[in-house]
């Protein structure tokens, strides 16, 4: 974010993120009529309101996803108290988000479960990101065995998918937070919900306050996220791997390393 109107009722509560006019970093339009470019711009200026403090020990090419992809997934957390360890957490989907979600879980102190369609995720789930266990979704016997162990999901998945298999994973108050963005409206089950009294609730990244108290998290944890670093010219073939899934898990374009040459 680099603005937002400052006056409306979220933006009064320090919920810059959910003002109707919260101006994106990039393609987005600032207040003076000029379009924001973001990383690709040759210099930002901006409203000190949300400039954020790098952690000194955070690695920027590592720990610039954290400004997307661990702030979605952080903000949820706090707000929707999914932070107390030794809680059962189910991560759906192990990509961008999924990855930061099991470090940030981890460093909570939860039991983490990651829940993939994926068999050929399962060593990067337990031996490289650190989960507790992984659960193949495409198994029958295996999702009726852990039926009910959960107390919390956090749905990373932006394809069109079931929710009544993660409902059922749940325990009773348990809490399915969505944070994919399917093109097309999910079917939501309400038998689950109402015999469970679950809950399923949305998130939309975090405001300035909130991300710099994730930076000093993530730093204090020594928590990045996984990525591939790219040239400029890489871009669209990048962007072809990224429809395939082929990312372990973020791709970072070194645009001073592009532009130096």
């Amino acid at each position: 974010m680099v603005g937002s109107c400052r006056s409306c009722e979220s933006c009064k509560q320090g919920l810059e993120n959910y003002c109707p006019k919260m101006m994106f970093a990039y393609n987005s339009i600032y207040h003076d009529g000029t379009k924001n470019y973001g990383g690709y711009s040759n210099m930002v200026v901006i409203d000190q309101h949300f400039v954020l403090r790098f952690p000194d020990n955070l690695p920027l090419a590592a720990g610039a996803p954290l400004l997307c992809a661990g702030i979605t997934v952080y903000s949820p957390m706090k707000y929707y108290g999914m932070t107390q360890a030794g809680k059962h957490l189910g991560v759906s989907g192990l990509g961008g988000l999924g990855h930061v979600a099991v470090k940030i879980g981890k460093a909570f102190g939860l039991k983490v479960t990651v829940i993939s369609a994926s068999p050929n995720k399962k060593d990067d789930a337990i031996k490289r990101l650190g989960a507790d266990a992984f659960l193949l979704s495409t198994d029958p016997a295996k999702m009726k065995a852990a039926l009910g162990t959960m107390d919390y999901i956090i749905d990373t998945v932006a394809a069109v998918h079931p929710l009544g298999p993660l409902l059922g994973l749940l325990k009773v108050n348990g809490k399915l937070i969505t944070l994919g963005l399917p093109e097309k409206p999910l079917e939501l089950p309400i038998f689950p919900l109402v015999l469970g009294r679950k809950l399923v609730g949305g998130s939309n990244v975090g405001s300035t306050k909130e991300t710099q108290e994730m930076l000093e998290f993530c730093a204090k944890h020594n928590i990045t996220a996984d990525i591939e670093m790219i040239r400029m010219d890489y871009i669209n073939t990048a962007m072809e791997r990224l429809a395939k899934s082929d990312v372990r898990y973020r791709f970072v374009i070194d645009v001073a390393g592009s532009l130096s040459e």
